[in-house]
């Protein structure tokens, strides 16, 4: 595929990531990711509370609580119940990864991680761009 044309679905892939995001009943940030393989979505998450928890993701405080799972790992979770492989996927996500969520992209198979915003802490995408994946930031998604 040329780079053209590359880029104009990563942009597309990163745009529904932004929109599952906003599924995300979490107050502070709204998270959302695809995982796609073959040119075919696998997987999809957003940053939320455990199934059968309340969906209150900050405390009375207004921090995130500890329990809180990112988009990615939902996303990867979900594929993990499934018949399908992250094994050579790439992860489209709007923020980019955490160290926690870093371990398990990597630990997945998935080989490429195409992002929309930095996170604070950029030690996870240090510990991937050692483990040789391939990153990518877009930060301009409109055509």
């Amino acid at each position: 595929m040329s780079k053209q044309k590359q880029l104009k679905y990563d942009k597309a892939y990163l745009r529904i990531a932004t929109e599952w995001g906003k599924l995300s009943s979490c107050k502070r940030k709204q998270v959302g990711a695809l995982i796609v393989k073959d040119r075919m979505i696998i997987s999809d998450g957003y940053n939320g509370t455990p199934s059968g928890f309340e969906n209150y993701c900050e405390d009375d405080e207004g921090y995130t609580k500890w329990y809180v799972l990112h988009a990615e790992a939902n996303a990867i979770l979900k594929v993990a119940s499934s018949t399908q492989s992250c094994k050579g996927a790439t992860l489209y996500i709007t923020m980019s990864p955490c160290k926690e969520c870093s371990k398990l992209i990597h630990q997945a198979g998935i080989i490429r991680v195409v992002y929309n915003q930095g996170y604070k802490d950029d030690s996870g995408l240090k510990f991937l761009e050692k483990a040789g994946i391939d990153l990518q930031l877009i930060e301009q998604l409109e055509e």
